[in-house]
């Protein structure tokens, strides 16, 4: 069946060194002070729609100003007049929680996306044009007795369909839980890109990357974490989705409570600012696990799990009824297939997938989306919320290396 362009756009609019067990830095039992946990609140916009998958897919190539591949710009609509579309990343469709943050004193408390992907703190505001406004909360700086405004500094991110976001740069009050730093760099939209207009919850992103992509210019500012790591009881923050419910992210502290078994380790290569590191390899199923690197970061605004092709294929092979669709741009599936879990390696360490989160999303009635794909011409691969809602992960910022952790579903 020939995809519906109605369900596709709409949705759319919207997505080195050995391993070691290590004992958590510091409990959250110990840790009364200088550790906090933010839990998520649901995206009241958040709707379930047939073309969630290839939104998603698009939304990963955009945000990292990747060319997509074609078939993903003509499911999206670009086939028609030979243009990318303007709709990269989040969107109603595709960011079902968010995380709230007080900016400004008095507070102004905004929704925001925590993003592991990218160090910068930008929000809607009074300044943001009228036109690309659309029912967000937004930050005004007039109100606040704590704003001050950077003098000759702006920021501009740009995506891979042309579009972009832009401002002016504020210091600011900035709190998250228990804590406060009263001089954050707050970047201010003035201009956004359609997809975020069309997301009337979300009222930015918070960058949990390192500072060195922070956009701002002429001087990158540094993002939250780094400036209150002193502040916290330990320089490390969690995180701990879930499929289908409300997650949380805690600050300073490891909650013991939320694993089992040991945290294993890996060191981070943080030469391009992403929380990125080397895999070990795979395994399918109850097949044999397969020893190869995969480069790749974690990414809390990512939703898929995207790997090396060969991977990708390995998967579906074992999915029954499962084949490439030129007209998706993507692996699917029948709706009626069960799907063998995905395991993925980090040295010794062994996290698996269960087979049902990987069941994405509809394409029609009969027809899936599956949460693994193709990386394509992206430079690492992508461990997504598909992956992250399965593993309690811990983003030890002291000593540069990403923590992987199973626990309960």
């Amino acid at each position: 069946m020939a995809p519906s362009f109605t369900s596709v756009a709409q949705a759319a609019c919207l997505l080195l060194v050995p391993f070691v067990s290590a004992a958590p830095i510091v409990e959250a039992e110990n840790a009364k002070q200088g550790s906090f946990a933010i839990t998520q609140v649901k995206n009241p916009s958040f709707v379930s729609v047939d073309g969630l998958g290839p939104a998603a897919h698009l939304h990963a190539f955009l945000k990292y100003n990747v060319a997509p591949p074609k078939a993903l710009l003509a499911l999206n609509g670009s086939a028609i007049n030979g243009e990318v579309p303007a709709t990269p990343f989040p969107t109603s469709f595709d960011r079902e929680y968010l995380s709230p943050v007080s900016i400004g004193n008095p507070p102004q408390t905004l929704d925001l996306d925590f993003d592991t992907g990218s160090s910068d703190l930008w929000v809607f505001s009074s300044e943001t044009a009228k036109e690309l406004v659309n029912g967000q909360k937004l930050y005004t700086p007039a109100k606040s007795v704590t704003s001050q405004a950077l003098k000759d500094h702006t920021w501009s991110i740009s995506y891979g369909d042309g579009s972009s976001c832009s401002g002016t740069v504020v210091h600011e009050r900035v709190t998250l839980g228990s804590l406060t730093y009263e001089s954050q760099a707050v970047e201010v939209a003035n201009i956004v890109s359609s997809s975020f207009t069309q997301d009337t919850a979300s009222s930015g992103l918070l960058g949990l990357a390192f500072s060195s992509i922070n956009q701002v210019k002429p001087t990158a500012q540094k993002t939250w974490v780094d400036n209150m790591a002193g502040s916290l009881a330990a320089p490390v923050f969690t995180v701990d989705l879930k499929k289908g419910a409300v997650g949380s992210y805690n600050f300073g502290s490891i909650d013991s409570s939320k694993y089992t078994g040991n945290i294993s380790y890996v060191p981070v290569n943080n030469k391009k600012g992403f929380w990125q590191v080397m895999g070990s390899g795979y395994q399918v199923g109850k097949k044999a696990f397969v020893s190869t690197q995969i480069d790749t970061i974690a990414d809390t605004g990512t939703t898929l799990l995207l790997l090396p092709l060969a991977v990708v294929k390995a998967y579906y092979a074992e999915v029954k009824g499962a084949t490439y669709s030129a007209d998706y741009g993507a692996y699917v599936f029948p709706c009626t297939a069960t799907l063998p879990d995905f395991t993925f390696g980090m040295d010794k360490y062994r996290g698996t997938i269960p087979g049902s989160f990987i069941k994405y999303g509809t394409i029609t009635t009969s027809t899936c989306y599956g949460g693994i794909q193709d990386k394509g011409n992206m430079p690492f691969s992508i461990f997504g919320d598909i992956l992250l809602k399965a593993q309690f992960v811990v983003f030890d910022v002291g000593n540069n290396r990403l923590g992987f952790a199973s626990k309960k579903l």
